[in-house]
């Protein structure tokens, strides 16, 4: 809850749509249709939710021109609700950090650079030559390793880490738990023992990037771990060395790319999904739930693997299946040859 409170005429300029009924009710919240009460705005945005549209007790609703007959109040008329909805969530923001304040307790080098307007919790630190931008929140807890920068309006959650050499662009937001720049995993065998392979490389990310909680970017070998302008990373997310994601590509929770992986532009990884390491995803490739992506992908479009859900008896006998398919194939082949050899 926040003491936001806008008139529906101001949520229409801000927002640059037409506002239908009483200009000056009074908008405190969002909500879901079933769910809203007075003074609270919600939207439609999918057709099947079209009754809970006519027993809404939302003040207002988003809608597009043509549900705009069926609502039974005030509404803001949109072409895309859902966008506008997105944009209407950012004025209702909840703000959990005071601006320019630093707490007692932070740990700061001498040689860090720090911004206008920043603000920094309890128990930060911040290594030597970092150098954060102006506007900058550092959550409570974080680590910020030596050499690395901050953009401006960089957000970090409480508890992030970020190590050494790490270099994040404009307007990024890390949540809690995230770590960036621990190393990839490379190790050679060497007599039935590993030999550790340094990762010499940094982590480079773009402006406008979001990554959720608990989600490890690694650095790269040689070469930088690459993340794009407007990238979406959800939690729970491991991104290894020397992979390059291109910008406003979406990655759902608990996918895991390995390393030296290219994910090209505006591609969207459903959750679940791996990504074998040294193979290319091309620009507008879209990679469904529990996916395995084996090798390239060189055409755009939409790329599947993994079996649907059955009873689990069914699928045992599904499972069986597979292994014969290989037989059942070179039987069938045989009776085709059969069956020409007779025309």
């Amino acid at each position: 809850m926040t003491d936001t409170v806008y008139t529906l005429a101001e949520l229409a300029r801000l927002l640059d749509l037409k506002c239908v009924g009483e200009q000056d009710l009074r908008i405190f919240g969002l909500a879901a249709l079933a769910k809203a009460g007075e003074g609270e705005l919600s939207f439609l945005a999918n057709a099947k939710y079209q009754k809970e549209l006519a027993v809404t007790s939302a003040s207002a609703v988003i809608v597009k021109p043509d549900m705009l007959g069926f609502c039974n109040g005030a509404a803001l008329v949109s072409d895309d609700p859902y966008l506008s909805f997105a944009k209407a969530s950012q004025l209702f923001k909840v703000q959990l950090h005071k601006s320019s304040e630093v707490h007692s307790s932070a740990v700061i080098a001498e040689t860090a650079q720090l911004g206008d307007n920043i603000s920094i919790s309890a128990n930060v630190v911040i290594g030597d030559n970092v150098v954060i931008g102006d506007d900058a929140v550092i959550g409570a807890g974080c680590v910020i390793g030596d050499n690395s920068r901050i953009g401006d309006k960089g957000l970090l959650h409480s508890n992030v880490t970020i190590y050494h050499d790490v270099i994040i662009g404009a307007s990024v937001v890390l949540h809690g738990g995230t770590v960036v720049g621990s190393d990839g995993f490379g190790f050679a065998p060497n007599k039935g023992c590993w030999e550790k392979i340094e990762q010499l490389g940094g982590v480079t990310i773009g402006d406008h990037v979001e990554i959720g909680a608990n989600t490890v970017v690694d650095r790269g070998a040689l070469n930088d771990t690459s993340i794009g302008n407007h990238v979406i990373i959800d939690n729970l997310v491991q991104i290894a060395h020397n992979v390059v994601i291109g910008d406003g590509t979406a990655i759902a929770g608990c996918t895991a790319v390995a390393g030296s992986a290219k994910i090209g532009k505006n591609c969207t990884i459903a959750g679940g999904v791996g990504v074998v390491g040294h193979i290319s995803l091309v620009d507008g490739t879209h990679v469904t739930a529990h996916t395995l992506v084996t090798k390239s992908i060189t055409r755009p479009g939409s790329y599947s693997s993994g079996t649907p859900m059955q009873e689990t008896k069914q699928w045992h006998k599904s499972a069986v299946r597979f292994t014969q398919l290989n037989k059942m194939a070179k039987s069938l082949s045989g009776l085709l040859r059969r069956s020409d050899g007779k025309k």
